[in-house]
């Protein structure tokens, strides 16, 4: 089975709130078994319009990275974040 792939790319305006989200984010990855492959460091855009922040979250399999995404403690931390910067997720499957 393939695994899935939560992607996303962020502009944060408020580090301190948008912190507060990041770390309850936990609780979700933590149930549907997603680990991170990339949270934030140094990037560089070579083509394309790119964001200052970019995490790819690995999961077991598309539905788990979907139950991630979708989960009402992922909803919690969406409230968090709230004034603190914007982002755009896709989840996809692997190959």
């Amino acid at each position: 089975m393939p695994k899935g792939y939560v992607i996303v790319r962020a502009t944060v305006t408020n580090p301190e709130q948008w912190a507060k989200y990041g770390a309850m984010t936990k609780v979700a990855l933590d149930k549907f078994g997603g680990t991170p492959v990339v949270r934030g460091g140094q990037c560089e855009t070579i083509e394309g319009v790119g964001a200052p922040r970019n995490v790819v979250l690995e999961f077991p399999s598309y539905e788990a990275a979907l139950g991630y995404a979708r989960s009402p403690e992922y909803a919690e931390a969406k409230k968090q974040r709230e004034g603190a910067g914007v982002l755009d997720m896709v989840v996809v499957e692997g190959v």
